[in-house]
This record gives C-alpha cells, structure tokens and sequence, in this order.
C-alpha cells in the first residue's frame, strides 16, 4: 500500500520517524518520504544517516503551528502521519500556552491542510496520558484525538480517512526511563531511583510501534484508535534488568505522573474489539456507522480495561534484559 506514495511526517526527526522512515524504505517503494520538522541540525544528521535514500527524501523546515507551510508542505502527499508534538510533562505544565499551540492548534492545521489538499489517510499518534488526563500534555492530546475522530464528519465526498494509535512510552525513546537509568548506570551509580514501587508500564518497541501506524493507514475506515496487545513490566524489574544488584530508593510520584498506563478505560468498552495482536476503539459518534467495524474482532466485555497493571502479559527480569539488548536507538 505504501508503495509510490508520497508520505508525510510531522515531527520526523524524533525517534518515531527516524524508525518509520527507515522501515518505510528498507521493506517498501515510496515515492517520497518528506520530513516535517524545525529543527535543521536533525534534519542535517537524519538526511548524512540516510543517505543512500537521499532520491527518496526531502525535508521541509517547518512548524505545526504554521499553517501557510502546512498546505505548501501537504499539496501532492498521499499519507501523513501526525508525530509532531511537545511531550515532556514538565515543560507543558511550566509552559501551557506552548503546548496548546502545538498540541491543539498544530493539529487543527494538519486536519485542514489534509482535508483542502487531498490527502488521503492521515494517522495521529497519540499516548496513554490522553486517556482521563492528570495533566496538560495528556489534556492537549485527548483534545487533539477527539479533532482528529471528528475530522473524519468533515470529509464529504473527499477520500480521506483520519485515525489515532495510541501507545505509552516506547522503549529506549528519548526522554523515556530507559535512557534515563542507563545514563546512571554508565556514570557508575549503583543506585537507580523509584518514582513509586507499585509503578507499571507497558512494553513497545520502536518497530511495534511503527508497524501499528502501518497497519492504521492500511486499514482504517476513518474515526479508529488502534492499541496494540503488549506486555507489561514493573519499573523496579527494569531497573533490576538494567544494573542487576542495584538499591533502589522510592522518591515519590511526580505531579502529573500515573502509577499505570490505561490505553483502553471501562468506559469505552462499548465500542472495543479486540483482534489477534490488537484493539480498536471505534468512535462513540451518531455520523459513524457499525458496518464500518473491520473484521475479525470481537466486542470485549462490558467494564473493559486495559491497563499496564492488570495485564495478562508480563516481562520478568530476564525478558526484560534480553528485550533491552535489542532495542534499536534512534536518537538525533
């Protein structure tokens, strides 16, 4: 489906595209893959990376927030997926405005660029904090999820298709606690910090992740969000995988941090199904028909969750030490 495409990314440098955009060209025949960012020095290192694809490449200094540069940037594309965003909780709380201007307002200008230019499917990655939100990065994202489901009312006769993935933190990207542990262990600490003992997370890698957005743009029928069925682990077995032997002192949740990752709430059970390797929520809209339920899934129980801590799949120490030795770093 891919092949002689035109696709987009926004926010292409980040670990995601780097990911996309390198299995895009080793496993499929774009036409062009054109990367979406502002920031010039990871365009510069991404293109020296990638350099045997350069026919294949572009790359477009820009911003989500710019709109004129959004439809300059969207006129001949075929698929857009949507990475662009500010995601450190931190910074979005110290700085709300910002992220409301990326977050809501970048999205809004991806919905109409996409809408006015032809483009024709369009995936949004979204996260866990989107689902019942304690902060303002997961607030700006479960606004941005519900413009781009509503998007899918706005279409008319155009073929276009807008939906959502939806994952945690991915394993070994930047900013996560992967990184961040073994940063200590490399300095020589022999002790790694606890946030909260009982804390979970889920597992996905960077290539799980990047084939569950494949399969959104093969797939939807426009107005889904696509979770993959992945493994849990407790944040103090990492820490154990990662320095064997280590102290490991609780300092406490920080404000705006769960102790799980929720893809799917009790609420949304209604409209869940699940399939082999993954759910779909559909949308909860009068526009949005059932016929347009894809085969194969099975509507889960009514109370449904899906939360990091109680799921059915574990990683133990050991699985999680050989899952760390095949992580593949994309870092710019």
């Amino acid at each position: 489906m891919l092949n002689d495409k035109t696709i987009l990314i926004t926010g292409g440098t980040g670990s995601f595209g780097n990911a996309f955009t390198e299995y895009v060209l080793t496993h499929y025949e774009p036409k062009k893959i054109i990367i979406y960012s502002r920031d010039e020095y990871k365009q510069f290192v991404m293109a020296n990376r990638l350099n045997q694809y350069a026919e294949r490449l572009r790359f477009f200094i820009g911003d989500v927030r710019d709109r004129e540069r959004m439809y300059r940037a969207f006129d001949g594309v075929d698929y857009v997926v949507h990475a662009a965003a500010l995601k450190q909780v931190p910074a979005c709380e110290y700085n709300p405005m910002e992220a409301v201007r990326t977050n809501i307002d970048g999205a809004m200008n991806v919905i109409d660029a996409a809408l006015d230019n032809g483009v024709k499917r369009v995936v949004a990655l979204s996260t866990d904090k989107a689902v019942n939100p304690v902060n303002l990065y997961g607030g700006t994202k479960l606004v941005s999820d519900k413009l781009f489901l509503a998007a899918n009312a706005y279409s008319g006769g155009k073929d276009v298709r807008f939906s959502i993935v939806r994952y945690g933190n991915v394993a070994g990207s930047r900013g996560s606690v992967i990184p961040f542990f073994k940063n200590l262990a490399g300095q020589g600490k022999t002790e790694l910090p606890i946030t909260d003992y009982r804390m979970t997370r889920f597992w996905i890698s960077l290539e799980e992740g990047v084939r569950l957005v494949i399969k959104a743009l093969e797939e939807a029928q426009g107005g889904e969000t696509f979770i993959s069925k992945i493994p849990s682990f407790k944040v103090t077995d990492l820490a154990q995988a990662i320095l064997p032997g280590c102290e490991m002192p609780e300092v406490g949740i920080r404000e705006g941090e769960k102790l799980h990752e929720v893809m799917v709430t009790r609420e949304d059970s209604p409209m869940t199904y699940e399939y082999e390797k993954h759910y779909i929520v559909y949308p909860h809209y009068n526009w949005w028909e059932t016929d347009r339920v894809l085969p194969g899934g099975v509507r889960v129980a009514e109370g449904f969750e899906y939360s990091s801590g109680t799921n059915t799949q574990w990683l133990d120490v050991e699985q999680l030490r050989e899952k760390l030795q095949g992580i593949e770093k994309h870092y710019c």
